[in-house]
């Protein structure tokens, strides 16, 4: 699914993108569901919720949904948002990052989320997908 298919307001309609929002603010609505592929173009998963900090206004994370079938064995990661590249193109995200190292990534069950205002857990997941955190991209 892409984020065109899921506008109930056209945003995304082809007559919009230079005087509209086009791919550069985005409904936040309209991205749940999206595809993620890896450079490899292997589809990785699609994004199941944002996560937004409400205290700076920042998207800190996307979680992503991998490796089930028919809803069995799904395991859920916090991807840092900084680290997806939205493919145009393809209607798609981008995530570098190959199959295997996310299958071992840092991940959680649905009924079991991490506090991911953790600010250790922010640090490894930051480390883990070569991103930096909003902070630390202020003072560079």
């Amino acid at each position: 699914m892409n984020y065109e298919t899921r506008d109930t307001y056209g945003i995304y309609k082809a007559d919009h993108h230079n005087d509209g929002p086009g791919p550069r603010l985005m409904g936040a609505d309209t991205l749940i569901g999206n595809d993620v592929c890896n450079l490899q173009n292997e589809d990785i998963g699609d994004i199941k919720e944002i996560m937004l900090d409400v205290a700076t206004g920042n998207i800190e994370y996307a979680v992503l949904s991998f490796g089930s079938f028919l809803g069995m064995g799904e395991k859920l990661f916090a991807v840092p948002w900084t680290a997806l590249k939205l493919d145009t193109e393809n209607k798609r995200f981008l995530l570098d990052v190959d199959k295997d190292r996310l299958k071992n990534a840092p991940g959680f069950d649905k009924d079991s989320w991490p506090d991911l205002a953790d600010k250790t857990l922010a640090n490894d997941l930051h480390s883990y997908y070569g991103t930096k955190p909003y902070t630390s991209r202020l003072r560079n």
